[in-house]
């Protein structure tokens, strides 16, 4: 009986170590600095579901930029240096222009998660990229332009930009270019700090929130509006990574990114508010383009989005075959402003 016990007990060890042992971990890596909005937002997810997941599902922050470049993180995780990142889509862009559907959106994860939109881009993730997609964060944000100085409108009233230094991306480029006619000057969001110290930029897009917390409202003063855009934040999966995961574990994950969509609209609309308020007692003036200036502002920034989508899609194997039913799911016109 003794000899039975200590085998018992031995073969129950085994079984908690075997246990214990069973825990998948993610290696993870986000986009932006640690200091701003978005990536905060990002980590709340991971801890999320590291609460929730104990002894199940672990995510390990390996840092952001300064752990791998932004623009490199894509492929960190499509080639499996890296297990997840929290990046935008537009970093990507070339081997899945179909995540301008997000960037023209005018809907939430919240309705492209009903509607069928999210599947449709994990689906085209799955083949395109061999990554998850697990989410789009803290969607329902969108963009301005920004200004150090008082922006010039003509005759009527549509903006003129012919004397802006403009910083642009990939994101703005089409409408900046093709419909403002500006000049734009491509750098990345950790070297903008520096430019408009230095006057190199004068002006930039960038996200109804987060301008305080890159310190950029220490040199513009206006903002345009009406805002354009959306932004196109998500968590990608190696989908190796995913595949090999326990189905509790994906269960988790799947399960608190969907709850992360929903939250982080409202939160981020929160601070959204809280940043426009502080911006303005600081002194921060804004610009309103109206009726038809407005109307037209918005449509270029939606359709010239398409158009580059469309043309990137049309050089790529599947060519332009869920264009349409991609902007059916993510662009909603009786959702834009009247």
């Amino acid at each position: 009986m003794k000899m039975t016990f200590i085998g018992g007990t031995a073969a129950g060890m085994l079984t908690l170590a075997g246990t214990a042992s069973a825990q998948d971990t993610l290696t993870a890596v986000h986009a932006f600095p640690e200091s701003l909005i978005y990536t905060q937002s990002f980590l709340e997810f991971v801890d999320k579901v590291n609460e929730r997941g104990e002894g199940v599902i672990e995510i390990n922050v390996r840092g952001g930029p300064e752990a791998i470049g932004m623009f490199q993180q894509p492929d960190a995780v499509r080639n499996g240096v890296v297990d997840m990142v929290y990046t935008p889509g537009s970093f990507y862009a070339g081997s899945l222009p179909e995540k301008d559907a997000l960037v023209a959106s005018n809907l939430t994860a919240i309705e492209t998660r009903e509607n069928g939109g999210i599947e449709l881009i994990d689906q085209i993730h799955q083949e395109k990229m061999g990554v998850k997609y697990l989410g789009w964060f803290d969607s329902g944000v969108c963009y301005n332009l920004w200004t150090r100085n008082e922006p010039e409108l003509d005759e009527g009233g549509n903006l003129d930009v012919s004397g802006l230094k403009l910083r642009g991306n990939a994101v703005y480029n089409a409408f900046f270019t093709e419909y403002l006619g500006a000049q734009v000057i491509d750098l990345p969001t950790t070297d903008v700090y520096s430019a408009l110290e230095r006057g190199v930029v004068d002006a930039t897009g960038w996200t109804q929130i987060g301008l305080i917390d890159l310190k950029w409202n220490e040199f513009l003063n206006y903002r345009i509006e009406p805002c354009f855009f959306s932004t196109d934040l998500g968590v990608i999966v190696n989908l190796d990574t995913w595949e090999g995961l326990s189905e509790e574990a994906q269960t988790i994950l799947q399960e608190v990114a969907i709850e992360h969509e929903q939250s982080s609209v409202e939160a981020l609309r929160t601070k959204r508010d809280e940043d426009f308020a502080a911006l303005e007692e600081q002194g921060m003036e804004v610009v309103t383009l109206e009726g038809e200036a407005a109307a037209d502002y918005l449509a270029a920034a939606r359709e010239k989005t398409w158009e580059r989508m469309q043309g990137l899609m049309e050089e790529q194997p599947g060519g332009t075959e869920n264009y349409d039913r991609l902007i059916e799911l993510f662009y909603d016109p009786a959702a834009d402003p009247q």
